[in-house]
């Protein structure tokens, strides 16, 4: 037993050193990583930008548009991923739709009150913090959309309302001050392509696997309180799927993409309580063919706050068209490196050089976000 130890010892000691080596080449390393992302800081002749600021060339005539990159950051849950976001409270809030293993869920960011001296010119950015949050809201569904506006039909109080619509048949409606759940629907089409409230917060519409749109009405209360969802008409016409559909800005017309290669608008103002039925407006073939000559289908539409331009998406193209005639005032071939996966309007002009133009905001799988100035409705 005696003639045991020395070895033992000896080989405890051996294994101290090895470990130290190996340890010591471990730490050498992520030290080197660390180092290698750190920013160089040296001085040079050229002269100062400022990193968050970057000129965006995406327009046909090259027009830039100065934006800021990151300024502020909602780091989510562990464990989910975003899915779609909406925004709501004319702008101080943001509803993140974020998917998991076991379903998706809704956060509601908000802002807290700015830190600073209350003499100083500007304050801090506030942090978001999350208002409330609803878990499971599909089942184990992801949500495809999320859309939110200011009621403001009838006797509505104004309130936020939060649509979701999940890659199943459900659509659910959030009241978004409080996170309740207001409306629930099933649109019975075996499965979503998408959902959508109309700028007023009177209408519903979804378009799903067949070439029907169905339309549903909130009904609200004389508190403004939501009282009932009503399904009221369908917009039967196109010959296969609708892919996607929009509002227009006054919420009397609905413009709807389908598999069948048309495009178009509707007339829901129609007293249907009447049984008065909606009337098709416009038909317009999308121009849009593949190599071959076939025509292609769009993934998006989205329309400006004026109602003169709809934008358009297939794959990573995008189209402006005018919604009056179906004519394309422009077109980007490649407008991101991969599949543009949303696009939303600025509400109002935004100041470009000396004219206020629309901005468009167009998000991609390969991690960008771009911004687009409208295209002049003159284009050829």
């Amino acid at each position: 037993m005696d003639s045991m130890l020395p070895i033992a010892i000896v080989s405890a000691i051996i294994g101290v050193v090895i470990a130290f080596l190996v340890l010591g080449n471990y730490f050498q390393k992520k030290k080197s990583e660390v180092e290698s992302i750190i920013p160089n800081h040296k001085t040079s002749s050229k002269p100062h930008k400022n990193p968050l600021k970057k000129s965006h060339s995406h327009t046909a005539d090259h027009k830039k548009l100065e934006v800021v990159d990151g300024f502020l950051r909602i780091n989510l849950p562990a464990g989910g991923h975003p899915t779609a976001v909406a925004v709501a409270d004319e702008a101080s809030s943001v509803a993140v739709a974020c998917h998991a293993l076991f379903g998706s869920s809704l956060y509601m960011y908000g802002e807290e009150k700015p830190k600073g001296d209350a003499d100083s010119k500007q304050a801090k950015l506030p942090l978001p913090e999350i208002k409330w949050e609803q878990h499971k809201v599909h089942d184990k569904r992801a949500v495809l959309t999320l859309v939110g506006t200011k009621a403001t039909y009838g006797s509505a109080d104004g309130s936020t309302i939060i649509v979701s619509c999940s890659e199943g048949t459900d659509i659910v409606l959030f009241h978004g001050k409080s996170g309740k759940i207001v409306g629930n629907v099933d649109t019975n089409q075996l499965k979503n392509n998408m959902a959508t409230i109309s700028p007023n917060g009177r209408f519903i519409a979804a378009a799903a696997f067949t070439a029907d749109v169905k339309v549903w009405e909130i009904v609200y209360s004389k508190d403004g309180a939501v009282k009932e969802v009503s399904r009221i008409m369908e917009l039967k016409g196109h010959k296969s799927a609708v892919t996607w559909l929009c509002f227009s800005p006054n919420s009397e017309q609905i413009i709807t993409a389908s598999k069948d290669g048309t495009i178009r608008v509707w007339n829901i103002n129609v007293r249907y309580h009447l049984s008065e039925d909606p009337k098709t407006l416009k038909v317009f073939p999308i121009p849009l063919k593949d190599a071959s000559g076939t025509t292609l289908q769009y993934d998006r539409l989205c329309i400006s706050p004026d109602g003169k331009i709809l934008a358009t998406t297939h794959g990573s193209m995008m189209q402006w068209l005018c919604p009056e005639t179906g004519k394309v005032l422009d077109t980007a071939e490649k407008a991101h490196d991969g599949d543009i996966t949303d696009m939303a309007w600025s509400p109002s002009p935004i100041p470009l050089g000396d004219k206020q133009v629309l901005v468009l905001a167009t998000s991609s799988v390969d991690k960008k976000v771009k911004l687009w100035a409208a295209p002049s409705l003159n284009a050829s």
